[in-house]
């Protein structure tokens, strides 16, 4: 019996023992394939950063451009002084928009005495310079002459007033400087400057002013846009306002990099109401009209829409990630895997998780009449900015599902445009305008990026494939403050790279 015992536990130790060798064998089988997994990503991700190579075009140098900097600098003084402001009443600033095209007539007499000017939409303007070949695609630069109105009561916070167009030596300050007359005033300048050097362009360029962008471009480029389309008029490119040439911006780059957007987010707003019944507030319901409203909005900033890395964000870091620092070069070089680490990063800051997803911002709310009485309704504005490749309808019936209460109408208020499509980075145009930055600023980093905001460029889309926007200036981020802001203000320096910039893309786009 003690003999039969001892077999028995020596079969169960020796049966346990090679269980246990098994059990080992088949662990170490799966590490070792794990680790096989894990080297061959990691072989993986540094051959790809070690393939991610500067996309920067390196152009042959150019002659320097002649510029009398004070006569220019006297240029957009002046027209900062007129008050063309975007109103809901544009009668009442008739005068100021009859004043700036009266000036522009006396202060770039060579482009209206060459150039075919024609008024759109009562203030708005399209000049042609007629090319000498008309079987190529004309060029549409485009800008806008009016300028958002001053905030009541902060003109005094302003170090020089807003509409003084005061210089200092260094600076142009004014409302308009950065947005958006330094565009009309640096291409106009750029174009005398051609024609007193008896400059004729092969193929046509158009400049398209408006007068309402501020308010949505209605009377303005989307006139124009419909005049050129009626006529069969095809683009070449659409180069706007748009991205600039950042400095200290971008993590891990020290050189400056401009921005030009391919793409641009679509804008609408949503008025949102609740109801209910009204009385005495010493006998409240369990929600008033303010608290079914509130919990509504409330709902929509705690869940944000799905964030997307559109191919304008991943262009962006496929030309800025080879500048970088390895560590960096290597997410942006290996997105299939550190994309959902990207995204977490650029949802961190509102400047850039509003790249990668659309926004919504609450941004009126009105109710009651009195502090005793409950209020029979309840209104507030969303302000939407579409990603592009999602749609208004997508995005109002995104919304209906995340507040999910039939209890609120919810209803488009306001202008609607839709995001617009991706020109792609390959197109000449970009090309183009690449090979013409690093040309006029040669230690500039340029990429392609998404605009956040909406401009007159989207009335145009039926025109051409290639839709760009930029404005060849530099700025910080204490610069970038002052759009619609108090103090806003221009260099003098920018203005001259800007002139010279529009110079150089005439030239290179014939």
């Amino acid at each position: 019996m003690v003999c039969k015992r001892i077999e028995d536990t020596a079969q169960y130790c020796k049966e346990k023992f090679l269980g246990g060798l098994w059990v080992a064998a088949k662990m170490t089988k799966v590490l070792l394939s794990i680790g096989a997994v894990v080297f061959c990503i990691a072989i993986a991700v540094v051959l790809r950063t070690a393939m991610l190579g500067s996309k920067q075009i390196q152009p042959a140098p150019i002659d320097p451009i002649d510029l009398d900097a004070a006569r220019v600098t006297e240029k957009l003084s002046r027209s900062i002084q007129y008050r063309t402001v975007s109103s809901p009443n544009p009668e009442q600033f008739d005068g100021e928009f009859l004043g700036l095209r009266r000036y522009l007539e006396d202060a770039f007499r060579r482009v209206h005495s060459s150039l075919t000017r024609e008024i759109i939409g009562k203030h708005s303007l399209l000049f042609t310079w007629k090319g000498q070949d008309e079987n190529l695609r004309p060029v549409l630069l485009m800008g806008h002459t009016d300028v958002v109105p001053v905030e009541p009561g902060t003109e005094n916070q302003w170090i020089h007033p807003p509409f003084s167009g005061y210089t200092d030596g260094g600076y142009v300050w004014g409302r308009g400087a950065l947005d958006d007359k330094i565009t009309v005033i640096a291409s106009l300048e750029a174009i005398e400057s051609l024609l007193a050097e008896s400059f004729r362009p092969r193929r046509t360029i158009l400049l398209a002013f408006g007068h309402d962008e501020e308010a949505g471009g209605a009377q303005g480029a989307a006139q124009i846009g419909a005049l050129l389309e009626s006529r069969g008029i095809q683009l070449d490119y659409v180069l706007d306002e748009g991205g600039v040439i950042t400095r200290q911006i971008v993590p891990g780059i020290s050189s400056p990099v401009a921005l030009i957007a391919v793409s641009e987010k679509g804008y609408a707003s949503f008025e949102l109401v609740a109801e209910s019944q009204g009385g005495h507030s010493s006998m409240p319901p369990a929600q008033t009209s303010v608290g079914i409203l509130s919990a509504a909005i409330s709902r929509l900033e705690t869940v944000p829409f799905p964030a997307i890395l559109t191919r304008s964000v991943t262009s962006l870091y496929d030309y800025v990630g080879p500048e970088m620092p390895f560590h960096q070069r290597m997410v942006f070089a290996n997105l299939w895997l550190f994309g959902p680490v990207l995204k977490q990063k650029l949802a961190s800051s509102p400047a850039t998780n509003a790249m990668i997803r659309t926004t919504m911002a609450a941004t009126m709310f009105s109710a009651g009449a009195k502090e005793n009485l409950l209020p029979a309704k309840a209104r507030a504005v969303v302000n939407v900015r579409i990603l592009p490749g999602e749609t208004f309808d997508g995005t109002l019936q995104q919304l209906r599902r995340k507040i999910n209460d039939p209890r609120i109408r919810i209803a488009p208020f306001g202008p609607i445009s839709e995001p617009s499509s991706e020109t792609d980075v390959s197109a000449r145009g970009f090309q183009l305008l690449h090979r013409t930055i690093r040309q006029v600023q040669p230690d500039a980093i340029v990429a392609p990026s998404l605009l956040v905001g909406a401009t007159d460029s989207r009335h145009m889309a039926k025109l051409s494939r290639e839709t760009y926007r930029f404005l060849p200036i530099e700025l910080t981020s204490d610069d970038l403050r002052r759009y619609h802001g108090i103090d806003e203000r221009v260099s003098i320096e920018n203005l001259g790279r800007a002139v010279r910039f529009y110079v150089q893309l005439i030239r290179n786009s014939q």
